[in-house]
């Protein structure tokens, strides 16, 4: 698969990103770098920034992100749109606990920022990027300023804005212009996770985070997919959520968690919760 493009800092982007043209500032999004593309066969393959993932070996961290391009991808309007769809790479974050604790219920767990076209042999612009992930049922990163004149952008006097996503203030920001130079600016005001960090055994933190409500809210999910709700099904979901929401503080702590002991302890209380224990 294509490799994403480079992003620099602002510092060293090209002179020319802030000089001439227009300016897309998006969010950026404090998660981890997820990439993906279809294949013939319908299946898609993922990697992030370095490598591609066996099927079977995608890190646990990303597993929500995975299920929500599987489930949410219409590959047959992909299909429908290019000639072939193994020309295309999409790349955006998995967004996944890291030190900004977002809203986790309204930021997507995977936001889309670029679209190789192997057949045009270029990254596309981020407006036909947002336009192609929406007809296909995925999110683009969300945009602070849009087309805003290079001459009054400065980065040295410019404050990075509030998140989209939570009470606080975003990551950073990407500056970007059509041509495909960009460069990005990181804030220094969000807070450490380490702060937050979860400690206990495997039993007690899924006692006080695999709840009830969350096992509810997956079984009506599965409904609406007129899926069954068995007890692997409402593991794993409600598992998947909690390392989303939790990933760093559950393993940058005093004492790492053990994750396989964790998805064993969630399973417990979904058997429970179906009644069979």
């Amino acid at each position: 698969m294509k490799n994403a493009p480079p992003q620099p800092s602002i510092d060293e982007a090209p002179d020319a990103l802030t000089e001439t043209g227009h300016l897309w500032l998006l969010e950026y999004i404090d998660g981890a770098p997820l990439r993906f593309q279809v294949q013939d066969s319908g299946l898609i393959r993922f990697g992030d920034s370095q490598r591609v993932f066996h099927p079977e070996e995608i890190p646990v961290q990303y597993h929500h992100a995975v299920r929500y391009v599987r489930e949410h991808l219409d590959r047959e309007a992909l299909r429908s749109a290019v000639d072939d769809v193994e020309e295309y790479v999409f790349f955006g974050t998995a967004t996944y606990r890291q030190d900004v604790a977002y809203d986790w219920a309204r930021l997507p767990s995977f936001v889309g920022t670029d679209v190789w076209s192997g057949s045009d042999g270029r990254y596309l612009t981020f407006d036909t990027v947002e336009n192609a992930l929406d007809r296909l049922g995925l999110d683009a990163v969300n945009a602070f300023e849009r087309e805003l004149p290079a001459r009054d952008f400065d980065p040295d006097s410019y404050t990075v804005p509030e998140s989209a996503w939570y009470d606080g203030p975003a990551a950073g920001v990407v500056v970007r212009n059509k041509r495909g130079q960009r460069g990005q600016m990181l804030s220094s005001d969000v807070e450490s996770a380490d702060a937050g960090a979860i400690e206990g055994t495997a039993d007690e933190i899924a006692s006080e985070l695999a709840t009830e409500e969350r096992f509810e809210a997956v079984e009506q999910r599965l409904g609406r997919r007129n899926e069954s709700a068995t007890v692997d099904a409402l593991a794993e979901r409600v598992f998947e959520a909690i390392v989303r929401e939790q990933y760093q503080p559950l393993v940058r702590g005093p004492e790492r968690v053990d994750l396989e002991e964790l998805r064993a302890a969630v399973a417990t209380r979904a058997r429970a919760y179906l009644g069979y224990s």
